[in-house]
């Protein structure tokens, strides 16, 4: 097995080449670029890391896929050294001491805890740290710029805490038949501004239901998209074989195709 690189140096390296990138006379692209032109893109090597993971995880591309992440860490750090805020040093410094502040029973005196315990306290010194930044409330904190459903998630998990929470998940089936119900009835109208509100209601509280369930409401999500390719690249591979796209059927078919590729799935189950 070939020796490792060394960490330190690979970083700095990493750190040069950012830099150089940014230079006057470096790449003209890499220059023009911001925090908020850079921040869709840290977000979405964010994605390919967990979809990396979630592909088995798949070490090769996850390597990769960090690599790519690290760098966006860079890419804001170096921007904010430019302007005279921090560099790259104080984000692994803060991040650092954030880390031994949040695990005493680690790098202080305070005794070992259950894993149930530690959750707690994590999330004791993380209310603390929101109330030295002035943020007050049970939802301060929650980023804005979350996907829907897991902020819906977190959400309700803090509101949880301070008891504003459904007994259990029949409860929340309960309230999901109610919230379906509404929109039925907004269904017949043209106010797209009310089916927009009950949909998000309807939304909400499934987010609300895979939370009472221990499910993540994107892993979920994430799975049915998965599922859904899956069946109706089956209902296409169908068709071809007859000479004919979905188009050139009509639903019954498609979904007698659809229904074909289910059983399948079924089956190798």
């Amino acid at each position: 097995m070939p020796t490792p690189p060394d960490a330190a140096a690979s970083l700095l390296k990493l750190l040069s080449i950012m830099a150089r990138l940014r230079a006057p006379d470096g790449c003209p692209w890499d220059r023009v670029q911001d925090f908020a032109s850079i921040a869709p893109y840290t977000i979405e090597e964010a994605y390919e890391v967990a979809e990396a993971v979630a592909r088995g995880p798949d070490f090769t591309a996850l390597l990769d896929e960090l690599g790519d992440l690290l760098f966006q860490v860079v890419y804001h750090a170096q921007m904010a050294s430019e302007a005279g805020h921090f560099g790259f040093a104080e984000v692994a410094e803060s991040i650092s001491n954030k880390m031994i502040r949040r695990h005493p029973h680690v790098f202080g005196e305070t005794e070992a805890r259950s894993a149930e315990a530690q959750t707690a306290a994590w999330e004791a010194q993380k209310a603390a740290e929101r109330a030295a930044r002035a943020e007050t409330g049970a939802l301060a904190g929650v980023s804005r710029t979350l996907p829907a459903l897991t902020r819906a998630l977190k959400l309700t998990r803090r509101a949880a805490r301070v008891g504003f929470d459904w007994p259990d998940a029949a409860s929340v089936l309960d309230k999901l038949e109610e919230e379906a119900a509404e929109l039925r009835a907004e269904l017949p109208g043209a106010d797209k501004a009310r089916q927009a509100d009950e949909v998000g209601d309807l939304l909400f509280v499934l987010a609300n239901l895979a939370r009472k369930l221990d499910l993540d409401p994107e892993a979920c999500l994430a799975a049915a998209n998965a599922k859904f390719e899956r069946r109706f690249a089956a209902v296409e591979a169908e068709l071809a074989e007859e000479g004919k796209a979905p188009q050139d059927v009509d639903l019954a078919r498609m979904e007698a195709a659809w229904q074909a590729a289910k059983a399948k799935e079924r089956q190798v189950r």
